[in-house]
Parts: C-alpha cells; sequence; structure tokens
C-alpha cells in the first residue's frame, strides 16, 4: 500500500505554499496586527481565486470537492504563513457541516463562501469564546446540544484579550429563541464532525509552525557569530534543534493519519484527531522554547519574527480544546471496553 500523497496533492500544497509566500510575508502579518479587524478583505478574496476557501465545498457549490486529506496539506502551509484569516472556520469546518447539513442553509452560503463572499465564524463546546465572530457574516454556534445559525446582527460581542495580536476572540451573547438548525442525535453527529475536523486543521496548523520555528532558529544560529564560530556550529545548539525536529517528524504521520481518518468518517477518527493535535501542539511548542533559547536575549525582542510564530502555536494548540481534553479522549478511548472499531464503536468524552 501507497501511503505517500500524490502529484496533484502535493503540487496544490506548492501553489498555496507560493502564493502565501508572495501575497501573505510577515510584514503583511504584522500589518494587520494593527488595523481595525485585524483582516484583510483582499487577501480574503485572493484566498477564495486559489481555491483554499472552497477546498472542501462541494462542486456543486462552485467549490473544488476535496477532502480532509487534501485540506490538511494545505492548512500545513497556513501555519507556515502564520495566516490569521478565518480559513479553518469558515473553510475547514463550517463548508463541510453546511453541506451535511443541508437544505437552505447550505443553498444561502456555501458558494459565497468558495467564492470569498463570505466568512462564517464557528463555535465549539470545549471553548467559551468564537474567534471572528466580528467579521462573520453567519455565527454557527452549539448550545444545549442543538446547532443554531445566528445572524451577527442579533448577537452581542464582547472582545476578549489574547496574547496573540493575530487573534481575534469574542464572547457571543444570542437569544435562544431561534429555531435550532440541527438538534438531537443530528445535531450531536454534526457538532462532533465539525469539532474532530477543527482539531485536525489546528494540528496540521501546528506542523506548518513548527516547521518555520526551526527555520528561523537554523537561519539566525548560522549567522549569530560567537568565539568566532556560528553558534549554530555548537553541539548543545544543534542537539536543541535536532529534538524539536524529532518531535516535528513524529507528530506528521499522526497528522496525516487523523486527516485520513477523517477523511473516510472511520470510528477511530476522534482519538486519532487527539492524537494528531497533542504531538503536533507538544512539538511546536517545545519548538517556540528552544527557538526562543537560539535566538538568546534578542529573541524577547518585539521585532523579532519568532515571535509571530510562537504566539500562534500557542493559540492553535487551544482553539479546539486543550491538550489536556485531548488527552484525556484518548484515555478514555483506550480504556472503554474493548470493542471492534465498527460502526457502533463509541465512548465518552
Amino acid at each position: 500500500m501507497n501511503f505517500d500523497f500524490t502529484e496533484d496533492q502535493r503540487l496544490l500544497q506548492q501553489t498555496v505554499r507560493e502564493f502565501l509566500e508572495g501575497e501573505c510575508p510577515v510584514e503583511q502579518v504584522r500589518a494587520l496586527w494593527d488595523s481595525e479587524t485585524g483582516r484583510s478583505p483582499e487577501l480574503w478574496k485572493q484566498l477564495a481565486e486559489v481555491g483554499l476557501l472552497g477546498a472542501l465545498v462541494p462542486e456543486s457549490a462552485e467549490g473544488m470537492g476535496l477532502g480532509e486529506v487534501e485540506f490538511a496539506l494545505l492548512c500545513e502551509e497556513l501555519g507556515r504563513a502564520a495566516l490569521a484569516e478565518p480559513v479553518v472556520a469558515s473553510a475547514g469546518v463550517a463548508a463541510p457541516l453546511l453541506a451535511e447539513l443541508g437544505g437552505a442553509l447550505a443553498e444561502r452560503w456555501l458558494a459565497p463562501l468558495a467564492r470569498g463572499e463570505a466568512v462564517i465564524a464557528v463555535g465549539n463546546e470545549q471553548s467559551a469564546f468564537v474567534e471572528d465572530a466580528h467579521v462573520a457574516h453567519l455565527l454557527l454556534l452549539p448550545r444545549n446540544g442543538a446547532l443554531h445559525a445566528v445572524d451577527p446582527a442579533d448577537a452581542r460581542l464582547e472582545v476578549q484579550p489574547s496574547n496573540d495580536p493575530a487573534r481575534r476572540v469574542f464572547r457571543v451573547d444570542w437569544a435562544f429563541d431561534a429555531q435550532p438548525a440541527a438538534q438531537g442525535a443530528r445535531a450531536r453527529s454534526l457538532l462532533d464532525a465539525a469539532f474532530d475536523r477543527g482539531t485536525l486543521a489546528s494540528a496540521a496548523q501546528l506542523l506548518g509552525v513548527c516547521e518555520r520555528l526551526i527555520a528561523l532558529s537554523v537561519d539566525y544560529t548560522g549567522q549569530r557569530v560567537q568565539f568566532g564560530v556560528p553558534i549554530g556550529s555548537f553541539q548543545a545548539v544543534k542537539h536543541a534543534l535536532a529534538g524539536v525536529k524529532v518531535k516535528l517528524e513524529y507528530a506528521r504521520p499522526l497528522v496525516y493519519r487523523a486527516a485520513d481518518s477523517v477523511a473516510r468518517g472511520l470510528a477511530a477518527r476522534r482519538v486519532h484527531v487527539s492524537m494528531a493535535l497533542v504531538a503536533a501542539a507538544e512539538a511546536a511548542r517545545h519548538g517556540a522554547r528552544v527557538a526562543l533559547q537560539a535566538h538568546g536575549a534578542i529573541g524577547y525582542t518585539w521585532e523579532q519574527d519568532v515571535h509571530v510564530w510562537m504566539r500562534r502555536a500557542w493559540s492553535l494548540e487551544q482553539a479546539f480544546g486543550l491538550p489536556a481534553f485531548h488527552r484525556r479522549r484518548m484515555a478514555d478511548f483506550a480504556l472503554a471496553p474493548a470493542a471492534p472499531l465498527g460502526a457502533g464503536h463509541t465512548f465518552e468524552t
């Protein structure tokens, strides 16, 4: 069996990487920190044109009709570029959720999302806050086991502090008299799948973040000279960076397996995405610590670009449940009564 990616999949990933390198340099990432919304409508339209926003939208709704395996590769590039636009919430979580939900909501929102004409913010039950609610045209929010589609005009947003200036987080208050978009078992199934897709996308982004932290550290330690030689030639520095690389390469196949599990709807999907998130978060967190050490005192200065990816690492590991939650999820799965991993296998969260 061939576990490698196809030429088309790698070409799509490379295309997105080159686009982001050209259109989303770190200077633009920093500039958006100081803008009113922290987001760029122009860049959002460009992301649609390159196919990112319609990746998981069905072709019948003007999308690309791809799967989670391809989207995971694209999310790596989002992390590598430290892109903060709400691609994951809109394209990675809301798009397949609406496609599975069907009906009027799907007809109303899928095509505009793929065209870059709409932003959809998504809440999850592991967070009290909603990212990018301030620029959303639609809010998909869980409450009491039901899924609600909320017009932002009917909600009150309260901005929350964040240690990542690229992140925009809000507490959303809204009336509870709206008819749910889904409830009961159907809502539970939709919400669980949405949460797992968000977790997978966060893990994939963390791979790209970690890679960029390693690259920044290698570049800096190759230029910084002490005792007449680059500090990157010191054994302690090389071993520290090699340790990050080992953690990264351990996490990578877990993320890819999780992507395959989500794409195929496997019964073990939940535990696979949790394993991926825990491993990718650990690699990125370790990468942030080593990168800061490798840069020395200058790494603490605001001007150093290493801050951009350090903060993304800290934000992404919390976006869809803390690692502690995902470790409990893994433990519940491992300690559940033995059962074949078939359609009937479930475990409590």
